[in-house]
């Protein structure tokens, strides 16, 4: 089939869009407990500690780690960190660089959901049509600069895509069942080593059936990265999670924090705000990263294996 002109020039300006850096915001997810991962934890630090703040291999954290892949693609001022007052001893002297607004500090954790809408209204208040790219703190990537790829084309692509979420899909090398699925629709555009693609379902914990069947279909895991507008993030937030977005919206001093705190329940991002809503979503697929989560003892130990 012979590609209209129009849409030649429609999908080369997706692919060669420019960044702006000054206008791109890094948040970095680090105020998770690793209840899953505790005797590992304690078996490399000799205490409980949440594993984002473990130093499991290379002489630096989880944490250090994140820090170091996105380095190259983050102004150090415009990345930030959701974390756990209950954390402070564990990142006080790792995040010393960092002044304290970037530091984004939680009474308690209450799940993925409360933790993105604070960055994401604190963000909007500094820069309102910014673009906000989030990262867990305990992925691990064999090829750190396939990885910096993809994202660097993800944030292109979210300048186009300003309606839109882009998530961050891993080809999936067997048919994982701890790992949440993306089933994507039709290319939008490909790229040597990435495609984007409409989302179509989320699968979250597949049985193993399920999972063998997700592979074969071609679907992806579910890295977690999200990438978008802040526009995107808080349309988003606003039609799934209201009352955080009306409990974040005015700016919160640590007294407000820790009354919103006490009221909210704990919520999943990718449960109640992604996963009802694939219409407002896309998928990019990630190249080979090698990309790989600590989020079960099984799988950590798999990594840690490797070295």
């Amino acid at each position: 089939m012979i590609e209209k002109p129009r849409a030649r020039r429609a999908r080369n300006h997706m692919v060669n869009c420019w960044r702006e850096p000054i206008h791109e915001w890094a948040v970095i997810l680090a105020g998770g407990d690793g209840t899953r991962l505790r005797e590992l934890s304690y078996e490399v630090s000799g205490d409980r500690r949440p594993k984002q703040f473990c130093e499991f291999f290379g002489g630096k954290t989880l944490l250090a780690h994140t820090r170091d892949r996105l380095r190259p693609l983050f102004l150090h001022k415009n990345t930030f960190f959701v974390l756990n007052k209950a954390h402070r001893i564990y990142y006080r002297r790792e995040l010393s660089d960092v002044r304290l607004g970037q530091k984004l500090v939680q009474p308690s954790n209450r799940g993925t959901a409360p933790a993105i809408a604070l960055a994401v209204l604190e963000i909007m208040r500094r820069d309102p049509g910014g673009t906000i790219a989030l990262f867990p703190s305990d992925h691990h990537f064999r090829e750190s600069s396939i990885f910096r790829a993809t994202v660097d084309r993800a944030l292109r692509l979210a300048r186009i895509c300003e309606d839109r979420l882009l998530l961050i899909g891993a080809p999936a090398t067997y048919p994982e069942v701890e790992y949440g699925w993306i089933q994507p629709r039709p290319i939008l555009t490909e790229s040597p080593s990435n495609s984007l693609q409409y989302v179509s379902r989320f699968w979250e914990k597949p049985s193993l059936a399920e999972a063998n069947v997700l592979q074969k279909n071609g679907s992806l895991w579910n890295t977690f990265i999200t990438i978008g507008s802040s526009g995107a993030f808080l349309d988003l937030l606003a039609a799934t999670v209201p009352h955080l977005v009306d409990a974040f919206a005015k700016g919160v001093s640590a007294t407000a924090l820790d009354r919103i705190y006490r009221e909210i329940k704990p919520i999943d991002f990718s449960k109640k705000v992604l996963s009802p809503r694939p219409e407002r979503l896309l998928v990019l697929r990630d190249g080979p990263s090698g990309w790989a989560d600590f989020g079960s003892p099984r799988r950590a130990r798999d990594v840690l294996r490797l070295f």
